[in-house]
């Protein structure tokens, strides 16, 4: 295709498009976060093609999926023990606090982590808080304390 026609602004957006920037921390990523990064990829695929002559889309979906190759091959699963005794990766940990509302967090991977669902990076402050606790532990969590009540895989 000739360049006369292509649109200058469709050109200048592919070119700057930013790559994703990949954290410096190890990736540990718990079994279900393997697949979430699996799935990715699967849907990465199937967008590529039904993407066909779209250079932005394609530009877009080929940066994604470096991204999530990236991911994939940096991927450490961490399982958690069966029966945990200590807050850490991939343990979900259950707190009460003094108006005794209970939370529940599990600690997982960077790309895994959804805080609405209660799923907090290992490298977010609530994780950083958690880890290394036990139940009946005291911890400070936004600003408010709670007691650790409850550990499991």
């Amino acid at each position: 295709m000739s360049r006369a026609f292509v649109r200058e602004a469709d050109v200048d957006a592919i070119e700057t498009l930013p790559e994703r920037p990949v954290s410096h921390h190890p990736n540990f990523v718990t079994a279900a976060g393997l697949r979430q990064i699996d799935a990715r990829l699967r849907e990465l695929e199937a967008a590529r093609e039904a993407a066909a002559g779209d250079a932005a889309a394609l530009a877009r979906i080929e940066r994604d999926a470096r991204y999530w190759k990236q991911r994939r091959v940096s991927a450490r699963i961490i399982e958690p023990p069966a029966t945990p005794l200590v807050a850490r990766f991939g343990v979900t940990v259950q707190l009460r606090f003094p108006d005794d509302t209970e939370r529940s967090f599990q600690i997982v991977g960077e790309d895994e982590a959804d805080p609405a669902a209660g799923q907090v990076s290992w490298i977010s402050p609530v994780a950083t808080a958690l880890i290394g606790r036990v139940p009946g532990d005291s911890v400070e969590i936004f600003g408010r304390r709670a007691t650790v009540i409850a550990l499991r895989a």
